[in-house]
C-alpha cells in the first residue's frame, strides 16, 4: 500500500488489517501493542515472503548451482540491495548482514577495535546508550586498557555537548545512538560526526531506533559505522546489519571464522572472501533476510516521511493526553520538544513501580515495557531503577493512546486502594 495519495497521513485502520496479530484478543479485549521500541509486529507480506522462501526455494546460498539454490541466493542478495537503498548506501556490498545490531556493534569492537585500539586510546560514549553500545567497549577496555569517556545529559534529556571537543580530544572512536530507546531523544548525527572527525575519531552510530522510523541517509550522516536491526522495522528477528564504507570493511580483519567468509584455506593459513561475505561466516539467516527485504518493501510503500510524520502526531497526542490526565503525578522522561524526540515515551507514577503498572495494563490488553530497557547506566543517571515505556509505530493511532490512558487511570485507582 502507498501513502502517496494521502499525503503524509497513514491509514492506520488499513495498516492494522495487514498485521494478523491484531485480529486476536487478550483477556477478551483488542490488542493494543505499544512495545515496538523493543520489537515490532510483522505484516502478512513479511510472513508470506518467508513462507514462500521456505516452501518454494529454500537452499543454502552462494554455494549450489542448481535452480533453487540460485533462487535462494538471489532472494538473499536482493534483500541486501533493498536495505542499501533504504539507508542510501553507495553500494550493496557496504551492507553486512548480522543477526542483530548487538552483533553488528560487537563486529566493530572485535574487528576494527582490536586492530586499531591499544592501551591509552580513548572511546567516547554517551550516557543514553543501550548496553549493546556499552558492554563491547567495556570488554575491550578491560582487555586492552583503553579509556572510556562519557557525554552527559542535560536537564531536558539531550546530550550535553558543551564540552564535546574536550571529550573528543585524543579519542579514536565516538559511539552514539541516533535515538534513545528510553528517552526518545534524537541526536544530531551530522553535527556529532563532523566534530568527531575533526578530532580524528571514527563514529559508530546505533541506528536501531532510527532506521524503522525516519529516512536515514548514511552518506549524509557521514559516520563510519551504522548498525540496525530487522525485528524493530517490521522484519523478523535474527537479521540485522552493519553499514560501513567498502574501504573500511576491506581494511578490517574478519570477525568470525569458518565457511563462506574465506576464499581459500590451507594448512598454513587462509585468505578471506570479498566484503561483505568476509564478515558473513557460516550459514546465514537466509529466510530472515528475505523477510527483511519484504519489510523494507512495506515501509517504502508507506513512505518513510509519512511514517515519521504519523509517529510525531501520535506522540504529540500521547504526551498531551498523559499530561492533561495525570499532571505532576506522572513523570515523563524525555525532551518536550517534538522535533528532538521520537515515538518512545518512558514514564513513572509517583509511588508505583514500573513493573506493577505494566502487569495491570496487561489486563486491558495494553502491552507496554517495564524495566531498565538495557540501559542501566542511564537509569542510574535518572535516579530510578526502571521506567514504564510506551512506544508507537505505524499501526498505532489515537484510539491506542486513549486505551493506554484509560488503562493507566484504572491502574492508578487500583494502587490507590
Amino acid at each position: 500500500m502507498s501513502a502517496a495519495a494521502a499525503g503524509l497521513h497513514l491509514d492506520v485502520t488499513a495498516i492494522k488489517r495487514d498485521f494478523p496479530i491484531f485480529e486476536r484478543e487478550v483477556n477478551g479485549k483488542r490488542l493494543v501493542y505499544l512495545d515496538s521500541a523493543s520489537s515490532s509486529q510483522k505484516p502478512q507480506s513479511v510472513l508470506d515472503a518467508m513462507d514462500e522462501h521456505y516452501r518454494d526455494h529454500y537452499a543454502n546460498i552462494h554455494r549450489g548451482v542448481y535452480t533453487i539454490a540460485e533462487e535462494s541466493t538471489a532472494s538473499y542478495e536482493e534483500a541486501r540491495r533493498k536495505v542499501a537503498r533504504l539507508i542510501n548506501a553507495a553500494d550493496p556490498s557496504e551492507v553486512v548482514f548480522t543477526k542483530n545490531i548487538t552483533e553488528a556493534i560487537n563486529l566493530v569492537a572485535y574487528s576494527w577495535g582490536r586492530a586499531n585500539l591499544s592501551e591509552g586510546d580513548v572511546v567516547v560514549l554517551t550516557e543514553m546508550e543501550h548496553h549493546a553500545n556499552i558492554v563491547p567497549w567495556q570488554i575491550l577496555a578491560a582487555e586492552r586498557g583503553i579509556e572510556l569517556r562519557w557525554i552527559p545529559l542535560t536537564d531536558d534529556f539531550r546530550l550535553d555537548l558543551s564540552h564535546l571537543e574536550e571529550l573528543l580530544d585524543g579519542a579514536r572512536l565516538l559511539g552514539v545512538t541516533a535515538a534513545s530507546n528510553v528517552l526518545g531523544s534524537v541526536n544530531d548525527i551530522p553535527l556529532l560526526t563532523t566534530t568527531a572527525h575533526a578530532a580524528g575519531a571514527r563514529v559508530l552510530v546505533d541506528a536501531a531506533q532510527a532506521v524503522p522510523h525516519s529516512s536515514v541517509d548514511v552518506q549524509a550522516w557521514d559516520a563510519d559505522f551504522v548498525g540496525f536491526t530487522g525485528h524493530k522495522m517490521l522484519g523478523p528477528s535474527g537479521i540485522g546489519g552493519l553499514w560501513a564504507r567498502r574501504e573500511t570493511l576491506d581494511a578490517m580483519p574478519p570477525f568470525l571464522g569458518g565457511g563462506e567468509m574465506i576464499r581459500d584455506v590451507r594448512k598454513d593459513g587462509f585468505t578471506t572472501n570479498d566484503v561483505p561475505l568476509k564478515f558473513e561466516a557460516g550459514t546465514m539467516p537466509i529466510v530472515e533476510a528475505t523477510g527483511l527485504g519484504a519489510a523494507v518493501d512495506y515501509l517504502e510503500g508507506l513512505g518513510m516521511d509519512a511514517v515519521h510524520a504519523h509517529e510525531r502526531r501520535i506522540t504529540a497526542y500521547a504526551l498531551q493526553s498523559l499530561r492533561e490526565r495525570f499532571g505532576e503525578r506522572l513523570t515523563i522522561y524525555g525532551p518536550t520538544d517534538l522535533t528532538a524526540r521520537g515515538s518512545t515515551i518512558s514514564f513513572l507514577f509517583d509511588g508505583i513501580h514500573a513493573h506493577d503498572i505494566s502487569q495491570v495494563l496487561d489486563q486491558d490488553a495494553v502491552c507496554v515495557r517495564a524495566g531498565h530497557h538495557c540501559a542501566k547506566p542511564l537509569m542510574r543517571v535518572l535516579g530510578v531503577p526502571a521506567t514504564t515505556r510506551a512506544s508507537f509505530y505505524v499501526y498505532n493511532d489515537e484510539a491506542d493512546v486513549d486505551a493506554l490512558v484509560e488503562a493507566l487511570v484504572k491502574a492508578e485507582k487500583f494502587f490507590a486502594l
